[in-house]
């Protein structure tokens, strides 16, 4: 492996895990792949270093903690979007290349979140289309449903997974001096916490959820502190 080129055969890897974690999120299996950590530490893998796509994984996990994923809300998706992260870390020093990755993985999460969006509405098109059948209860019409659903994401999630990894292969090749890109992993560091810290007490509230949150955070620092 090159400094700056991963092999065609990763890379088609990567390709066909993006497009698994993409149908993971809404379609199937649904058994939590999407999740950065998941999608990062297999990606990882793939790519021969385990250790960028779990630092990958976990950054991007950071900030998929401010995400409630309810009903027609729009929100990224981050399975494609930690592969394409992946594929910038992969047999870096991830300190110079996290920045960079966890930026672009961001930015493929968004477009991501609107891929969603134009799933949705062409599926919403074809049901309209077919909704005297599917009144009636034609099995056919409710099966071709679901598969042309299905069709759709996957071909979104290889979209979307594609579009990722064209950008982390261009990522790759930047020159950044590490001064610069070791600032730019401290600032993505310090918003994925922010984010991650915005997420949790928005879901806790007030009362015993934030007595809870406050008692695991005081349980985890001193786990911490005890590893040290």
């Amino acid at each position: 492996m090159t400094p700056h080129v991963l092999p065609l055969g990763a890379l088609a890897l990567l390709l066909v895990w993006g497009v698994l974690v993409g149908l993971d999120l809404v379609s199937v299996p649904q058994v939590l792949l999407s999740r950065p950590l998941a999608a990062g530490l297999v990606a990882g893998a793939l790519s021969g270093d385990v250790g960028a796509g779990l630092h990958a994984g976990l950054v991007l996990e950071l900030f998929a903690l401010d995400v409630l994923a309810v009903g027609a809300v729009r929100y990224p998706d981050y399975g494609p979007a930690t592969v394409a992260a992946v594929v910038v870390t992969a047999g870096r020093p991830w300190a110079e290349a996290l920045g960079l990755a966890a930026s672009l993985g961001l930015l493929v999460a968004g477009i991501g979140g609107w891929s969603l969006q134009w799933v949705r509405e062409a599926n919403g098109r074809a049901l309209a289309a077919r909704a005297a059948e599917v009144d009636a209860g034609d099995a056919a019409a409710v099966r071709a449903l679901q598969l042309g659903g299905l069709r759709r994401d996957a071909l979104r999630s290889l979209a979307l997974t594609a579009l990722g990894i064209a950008l982390a292969v261009v990522a790759r090749g930047l020159r950044l001096d590490a001064l610069t890109a070791r600032s730019l992993t401290l600032v993505v560091l310090g918003a994925a916490l922010a984010a991650a810290a915005g997420g949790a007490l928005r879901l806790a509230g007030r009362g015993a959820r934030l007595g809870w949150l406050a008692a695991g955070l005081g349980v985890g620092t001193l786990l911490v502190a005890a590893l040290r």
